[in-house]
């Protein structure tokens, strides 16, 4: 049987429909929501293939389709995916496991160019399928291309765990910063951003 997701075993009922409603709220009072897109779309070509991996609601995958590139995001929660149809259209959104998702099982013939992981999914997965989804995500990009996560610090899944498995699945960890604006990561950050290659 397949190990459910923190985000649905650690989260109180009504969560995912919580966390819809709370980006929307902060969309119409016109919060500053596209940074990590900011990001990512400086790290890329023009109208580059991007994952949006554990896309929830669409908010990154969106801004970054709207600055011209093809988006797919993959997200374990239906709700999150139905919700990113309806407020970002545009991008493919599907609905799929990040540790199994196949690439030609769901249409894509051609590999990413870069996979984008924000919103704190790291921390969200089932425990013990990290390194799965880091195989997994790096056989969905193509060589040399890049794979960028943000995750805050916890206890559950410390870095230094993380960065076990960035090297067993066969990825290199090229930067690491401490926001997505690039501030310097220390011992005492409580968030990092880590870009990591493809071989």
């Amino acid at each position: 049987m397949t190990q459910r997701p923190r985000w649905f075993t650690d989260t109180k009922p009504g969560h995912s429909q919580w966390y819809i409603e709370r980006f929307r709220t902060m969309a119409r009072q016109g919060a500053d929501l596209e940074g990590e897109a900011r990001l990512i779309d400086a790290m890329v070509p023009p109208g580059s293939r991007i994952l949006d991996a554990g896309c929830g609601p669409g908010r990154v995958g969106g801004a970054l389709h709207r600055r011209g590139h093809t988006v797919v995001g993959v997200d374990v929660d239906p709700a999150l995916i139905e919700a990113a149809e309806q407020d970002h259209p545009g991008p493919r959104w599907v609905v799929g496991d990040l540790a199994t998702v196949d690439l030609a099982a769901i249409g894509e013939q051609e590999p990413f160019d870069l996979a984008v992981m924000p919103g704190n999914v790291m921390v969200f997965l089932a425990s013990g399928t990290e390194r799965a989804v880091l195989q997994n995500l790096s056989g969905c990009v193509r060589p040399g291309g890049r794979i960028v996560i943000g995750f805050r610090h916890e206890e559950t899944y410390p870095y230094e765990k993380f960065d076990t498995d960035i090297a067993a699945a066969g990825l290199t960890l090229e930067h690491r910063f401490s926001t997505w604006e690039l501030d310097p990561f220390t011992d005492d950050s409580q968030f990092a951003v880590s870009v990591l290659r493809v071989r």
